[in-house]
């Protein structure tokens, strides 16, 4: 059964090192665990671990792995970091002691559940400011504030932005430092703290760095660095970090000579990609071709980098891959391991499927 190897120590590690670059800065940040998905076994011992409780809060996106946090640590400070679901307010009060907004309905809402546990909800109004995902505009944060920071339920203490993540936006120094003139403006209007400018992450690390970020923001939230040791601004490695964080492992269910070239009418029956869908012509000759036991439910090969360079991806279906071995100059044979270095969506994949075994190193 295909397999996915975790080693904690080296996540640790890369927190560690992550906070301390972030405490040479003078940055708050959250460690953003949603490529974890929502598994005890290793979300444990990373949060157990003494470096968690020096930082802002542990950032997640589902409900679910909010209660799981409370239950493995209670004293554990919780972000929300994607606009809640109406129907999840009850949930969000509870096991989150911030969240991102986008809407008037849903603070309300949060207000009102709030209220009914006695207690008061911290939020970050999140803006738009050129990913055209979550977040208000610009010219509608005034009107906006107005109508929630009075809430008797409701602490908003800061606003945020998201940057690089779904049209890959370049967190400018000119981006980044409008945020923080809106939160001066809120402040100076409404008499109140905003304590929080949160428009950071893992793809502004390089630009902390080259001192390209302005101090207002402060405010992080760091998750592919961390468990990956790379940066989305370029994909390349970052302070150091360890890369080695994640590997996976398929075995070799079939190995055959075979032709390079389909043999009869192509319909378009096909779910899942092969390399007659790329631009590049493939090679006509007869090779080796591997059968992995994993497929597109599992994981996308576009995330997958085979460490053995000889191996590249030909197809793949539902539930298993083809990988050309050419002429199998290692010696590949059926039972053999192949294995794969991960990009962040790999990662993130694999952890969510319950049919990828994990193997949890500490």
């Amino acid at each position: 059964m295909a397999h996915l190897k975790i080693h904690i120590d080296r996540i640790i590690e890369n927190i560690e090192i992550l906070n301390d670059f972030m405490k040479k800065y003078h940055k708050e940040w959250s460690l953003v665990v949603k490529v974890l998905g929502n598994d005890k076994n290793v979300l444990s011992p990373i949060l157990k671990h003494p470096v968690i409780r020096e930082l802002h809060s542990i950032a997640v996106t589902h409900p679910e792995t909010l209660k799981l946090i409370k239950q493995l640590d209670s004293e554990i400070k919780t972000m929300y970091i994607k606009p809640p679901a109406l129907r999840n307010a009850d949930k969000i009060v509870r096991f989150a002691d911030y969240s991102f907004n986008t809407s008037i309905a849903t603070i309300k809402a949060l207000n009102d559940a709030a209220a009914k546990l006695n207690i008061e909800h911290n939020i970050i109004i999140m803006m738009e400011m050129g990913e055209l995902r979550e977040g208000i505009k610009r010219e509608g944060l005034i009107p906006f504030y107005k109508s929630v920071f009075n809430l008797p339920n409701i602490n908003v203490i800061g606003i945020g932005t998201n940057l690089g993540c779904m049209m890959g936006i370049k967190p400018t120094y000119d981006k980044l430092i409008q945020l923080v003139l809106y939160g001066q403006l809120l402040e100076a209007k409404f008499k109140q703290n905003i304590t929080l400018i949160s428009g950071a992450s893992s793809i502004t690390l390089p630009l902390l760095e080259k001192d390209k970020v302005p101090s207002g923001i402060n405010h992080f939230r760091i998750g592919e660095a961390a468990f990956l040791g790379t940066t989305p601004l370029n994909n390349k490695p970052i302070l150091n970090l360890n890369t080695g964080t994640f590997t996976f492992e398929a075995y070799i269910v079939e190995l055959y000579r075979k032709d390079s070239i389909p043999d009869g009418e192509i319909t378009n029956a096909a779910i899942g990609k092969n390399i007659f869908t790329e631009s590049e012509s493939p090679s006509l000759e007869p090779s080796f071709k591997a059968v992995l036991d994993f497929g597109i439910l599992d994981v996308d090969a576009d995330n997958l980098i085979p460490e053995d360079k000889s191996v590249s991806f030909f197809g793949n279906s539902s539930d298993l891959s083809v990988y050309d071995l050419g002429t199998n100059p290692n010696g590949y044979k059926t039972g053999d391991v192949i294995r794969f270095e991960l990009k962040y969506m790999a990662v993130a994949k694999l952890m969510y499927s319950q049919f990828v075994e994990k193997e949890i190193i500490i």
